[in-house]
């Protein structure tokens, strides 16, 4: 009889053909994607702004970024859970995949190269809607296809197993990491110093290789020979500081009972951040080479757009493989605690309620006119986190303090008072809130108050003042000092006025450090967000929040 169970063990085939054949088929993967992504930038000419879909245009343009994310997480997931890849591995090679799932792969690429030959040489923009249809189903019959070529179904549930949960959240991380990075952007006119020194950093590489430099510091504009840029949003460096930062906090929560967490996070992601920022420096200095040089629809059109993200992968990576090979880094064996249930585990408890927060958030970036349009959205996903880590909230103390309340009413006032007087956000969001059903506003205004007066202060503060202020914190004024200054300035830079939030993060601070209850600064920021929220609802102006 021949027993078909899948998990069951047999002496063939090997688990080592099992990972050869998966390694095969994902660099097949690639290329074709390298490929697609160098065929439509040299062959075809279109501008989403000039579509009648824009949304949609750019939505389907990220496929490439968004599946160079995929393979980087998926990678970084597979690492830490060598079970679950060996498991796949010698399940998919006892249970190959049938072949129309190659043929319906096969079938989406040859539908994405279809508007190539439709609309060779013209703008596609006058006929995107023709061709949309083409990208779209392409698209999905591809990454089906590819998946379902990899292993069945049946393998991809079994191999899965408990790690089921983990993989759906990290690869749903990923697929939306591009749509984060967007969100990020509008900082650059906060921090235009970072646009500056990338500036100058690039003028001194390229002199360093005797190039002929023209600069405009003014204008942030810099080129050799007939070749010049302007450094905007897109190449400051803070795209690639967010994607770090994104992955650098999944790292850590995948990771978390095997690194040490302090070490982890006082090096890995300063060292992640620097190599972010310096390998931006350096794609932008060649890209102007390859312009100068060589041909400046190759620096516009190929380096220019997929460098970014190639690099943000291999560096990826490569922090992967330096906190592994990295002793320093490790807990031994026996300082591993058991790992606790995941509702009960107060890291995960203090970190992915934010961590959610911040995806959502994006989600309503993307998918929404406006963001705080989709806060109803936000509202509903922050409730359900907390509620899901109950088990590791109820055994803490919770109590109020007066001492806390008075505090945050004092923030709340400051917030208010130092609100700038001329705020065209405020009468964007107004008008876009006017449009609204008398129903719709209802319920946008009490999920708004709810999210700002009870959600978003504990989501904050369990994060900022209960993980990174207590983990920076190792005794001593200088450390205690340290924590603060750089807990307060990290909740700052969350905000679009950042001094105020970081002096308002200062107060939080000092408040859970003076009795060593994160419920004081909890407590703190429910009063000042009571207070700020009150104020809005008086007077509808929701973007003073």
């Amino acid at each position: 009889m021949t027993d078909t169970g899948l998990d069951r063990e047999r002496p063939r085939p090997t688990l080592a053909r099992g990972v050869r054949r998966a390694l095969l088929l994902v660099a097949l993967f690639i290329v074709e994607l390298v490929l697609l992504a160098l065929a439509y930038q040299f062959l075809a000419r279109i501008e989403c702004q000039a579509t009648d879909a824009e949304t949609l245009c750019r939505g389907l343009r990220s496929l490439v970024a968004r599946a160079l994310s995929v393979f980087a997480v998926g990678a970084l997931l597979l690492w830490a859970r060598p079970g679950l890849a060996s498991r796949f591995a010698r399940m998919a090679a006892r249970h190959p995949s049938p072949g129309q799932w190659t043929a319906l792969h096969f079938g989406g690429v040859a539908l994405l190269l279809v508007p190539l030959f439709l609309a060779a040489g013209e703008d596609m923009a006058p006929q995107f809607g023709t061709l949309a249809p083409f990208w779209g189903a392409g698209a999905l019959a591809a990454a089906l296809g590819g998946i379902l070529w990899l292993a069945p179904p049946e393998v991809w549930r079994r191999a899965a197993g408990a790690d089921a949960r983990l993989a759906i959240a990290a690869l749903a991380c990923a697929l939306i990491l591009p749509d984060l990075t967007d969100l990020i952007l509008p900082l650059w006119w906060h921090w235009p110093q970072l646009t500056s020194v990338t500036f100058h950093a690039i003028a001194g590489l390229l002199r360093t290789i005797g190039a002929p430099v023209y600069e405009d510091a003014a204008g942030y504009i810099i080129g050799v020979g007939d070749f010049y840029v302007h450094i905007a949003q897109q190449c400051s460096g803070i795209e690639g500081l967010a994607l770090v930062t994104g992955f650098t906090l999944l790292y850590g929560a995948l990771f978390r009972q095997q690194i040490r967490v302090p070490h982890y996070w006082l090096v890995v992601l300063p060292l992640g951040l620097l190599l972010s920022w310096a390998l931006n420096v350096l794609r932008i200095a060649v890209l102007i080479v390859i312009g100068d040089l060589v041909s400046p629809q190759l620096a516009v059109n190929g380096f220019h757009s997929y460098a970014g993200w190639l690099f943000f992968t291999l560096l990826a990576l490569g922090l992967m493989w330096f906190v592994h090979a990295t002793p320093w880094l490790h807990r031994s064996p026996a300082d591993r605690p058991p790992a606790p249930p995941l509702r009960q585990d107060w890291d995960a408890a203090r970190i992915l309620p934010f961590v959610a927060f911040m995806l959502v958030s994006t989600m309503a970036a993307a998918f929404f006119f406006h963001p705080e349009l989709g806060y109803p959205l936000k509202a509903v996903v922050m409730a359900v986190v907390l509620a899901a880590f109950w088990p590791a909230y109820r055994t803490r103390e919770w109590r109020p303090s007066a001492a806390a309340i008075v505090a945050g009413l004092a923030v709340g006032v400051f917030w208010v008072l130092a609100a700038p007087a001329d705020n065209m956000e405020a009468f964007v969001l107004s008008q876009l809130l006017t449009g609204l059903g008398s129903t719709a506003l209802t319920i946008w205004i009490i999920c708004r108050v709810i999210g700002t007066v009870a959600l978003v202060p504990l989501i904050e503060e369990l994060l900022f003042r209960g993980y990174i202020l207590t983990r920076l914190d190792r005794g001593g004024i200088g450390w205690r000092v340290a924590a603060l200054l750089v807990s307060s300035a990290l909740f700052g830079l969350l905000h679009g006025r950042w001094w105020d939030a970081a002096l308002a993060g200062l107060v939080f601070g000092l408040l859970a450090l003076w009795r060593g209850r994160l419920s004081d600064a909890v407590w703190a920021h429910v009063a000042a967000n009571a207070v700020v929220a009150g104020v809005a609802l008086v007077h509808g102006d929701w973007a003073l929040i």
